[in-house]
């Protein structure tokens, strides 16, 4: 996936204009990027999927997202969708994923809609956002609070009943919202369901225990899995505007001056500290996030300290990316404003990416809770 995901490079940076004009991945690139299976990394081996390891993973969504963030962002969501699966039975996921596998899902774990439970399955009506995606998905995540009448259920500890269903793409229709500054090749419209019934076999608790015992699916690890590919994403930004600078620097100056941009000390110190930062944040990443795969490969449970360290990478490289995007944006000076030139996007997409879930600065809290021996407040942790 890996190698293919490098292959691609070229057809990406070559689509990456259409893919903001058509507010999502290229039909044809998206093919050639589910061909190789990126669209499915956390799918199961018992549903035909690779089940990838959590840095393998990163580094195909990492190498998708340094030629453009909106293509390796759409693959993050499709692997975190595919964690989802290991919450189903085996010949579930098989049949949602056909022979040969070849899962593609969307969907929101936001709980946008309702369900009620009727003979055989659940009836559910809704509105969901940010479906990263959509229109190259075949299935569609959708979250819910369980109904009884008009009366939401709710849990022993007093908080709605949440259920995940997967709806067929037919199924649903797409509103047009995504008119946003950034990560626009997302696609990540609105959807709507309405009065859709669901077979019992394609739902879940959204909290559910998973199905699947390999360590990908460890309930320890779970987040961490689910948030590599996000860390991954926002380093691959950071990584590409580094070298769009690099390659700007070699042939454009300033209206103020005519010396290049590589030759002026303040870009050269800028471009340093900013691959120091890239550098020391991924490091960081795969210190923890191997550091705790290890202990999960081997059977053992994870210390709170180990989940600790590894979600607190994960948002720290989220946070750092932003950070060394713009130092780079700001030494290119005004060549950074225009369109024309790539540095723009990246500087639009990572103030994007870093409002994901997996980088909120409340986590930087968690861990530090832990980190003095106290709970985290969370079960996630």
């Amino acid at each position: 996936m890996l190698a293919v995901a490098m292959q691609l490079a070229p057809a990406i940076r070559a689509e990456r204009d259409a893919a903001e004009r058509m507010r999502q991945t290229p039909p044809v690139l998206a093919e050639q990027i589910a061909a190789a299976g990126i669209y499915q990394m956390y799918l199961p081996r018992s549903m035909g999927g690779p089940e990838t390891p959590p840095l393998t993973a990163f580094r195909v969504v990492e190498e998708l997202s340094r030629h453009d963030g909106s293509v390796g962002w759409c693959a993050m969501i499709a692997a975190a969708m595919s964690l989802n699966a290991g919450r189903l039975p085996a010949e579930v996921g098989r049949m949602l994923a056909g022979t040969p596998a070849d899962y593609r899902a969307a969907g929101s774990g936001r709980p946008g809609g309702k369900v009620w439970e009727v003979a055989g399955g659940f009836r559910v009506t809704g509105r969901w956002n940010f479906a990263s995606g959509i229109r190259n998905a075949r299935w569609l995540y959708a979250t819910c609070v369980t109904m009884d009448g008009d009366t939401p259920r709710n849990s022993a500890a007093g908080k709605p009943v949440l259920r995940a269903l997967w709806l067929p793409r037919d199924a649903v229709t797409v509103i047009d919202t995504w008119s946003v500054m950034g990560m626009r090749g997302t696609g990540s419209q609105d959807f709507t369901a309405e009065d859709v019934f669901v077979p019992a076999e394609r739902s879940c608790l959204s909290d559910a225990d998973p199905s699947e015992t390999g360590p990908l699916y460890n309930r320890r690890s779970w987040y961490v899995a689910l948030w590599t590919p996000s860390a991954a994403n926002a380093l691959g930004i950071a990584r590409g505007a580094i070298d769009i600078l690099t390659e700007l620097a070699a042939t454009e100056a300033s209206t103020l001056s005519t010396q290049l941009l590589r030759d002026r000390s303040a870009v050269q110190a800028r471009v340093g500290e900013a691959d120091a930062i890239v550098n020391a944040a991924r490091a960081y990443v795969f210190d923890a996030v191997g550091r705790l795969w290890e202990t999960v490969s081997a059977g053992r449970a994870p210390s709170d300290r180990e989940v600790a360290q590894a979600r607190l990478s994960l948002v720290h490289a989220m946070h750092e990316s932003v950070r060394a995007v713009d130092k780079v944006f700001h030494a290119a000076g005004t060549n950074a404003i225009y369109t024309r030139l790539p540095l723009e996007r990246a500087f639009r997409d990572i103030h994007v990416a870093v409002q994901h879930g997996a980088a909120l600065p409340v986590y930087f809290e968690s861990a530090g809770k832990v980190l003095m021996g106290l709970r985290p407040g969370d079960p996630g942790w």
